[in-house]
């Protein structure tokens, strides 16, 4: 499991270090993607395995299923450490994140996420003034 909020940087090579507690449950490759929000998605080999056989079950019929399909994969990469815990984001990832310098690397249950420091920022004030109210609706979920 991936939990924790971690603040890192970016080098101008676009290596970043990933945070000792998530790389062990990482393993020595793993797959990092395009993620919703405007943020990355990484996920252990085994977790993105699982994905990939529910998204395989989608309808190649429907339009928007083909286009998120096509969006997620496009840009997956796998991934493995250097000797210091860093990764190599490649240029596409690092720009639909908008990943400059400052970063924040977030455990997520089953994955992480990596984003630009001031787009976390602006997301984890957004979410706090709305907490109550998201919760509320989780609800729904049966939480």
């Amino acid at each position: 499991m991936f939990m924790g909020e971690y603040r890192h940087t970016i080098d101008e090579k676009g290596r970043l270090i990933i945070p000792a507690k998530f790389r062990e449950s990482l393993g020595e490759k793993f797959v990092i993607t395009r993620g919703m929000d405007g943020c990355l998605f990484g996920y252990p080999q085994s977790e993105w395995d699982k994905l990939e056989q529910k998204l395989q079950q989608l309808p190649l019929t429907k339009k928007d299923a083909r286009a998120f399909v096509r969006f997620f994969y496009s840009a997956a990469t796998e991934c493995e450490f250097d000797k210091q815990g860093r990764i190599s984001i490649p240029r596409s990832l690092r720009e639909h994140a908008a990943l400059a310098k400052k970063c924040v690397v977030v455990g997520v249950s089953n994955r992480f996420e990596v984003w630009a420091q001031q787009r976390w920022d602006d997301f984890s004030s957004e979410a706090e003034g709305n907490f109550d109210e998201i919760a509320e609706n989780m609800i729904d979920f049966g939480l």
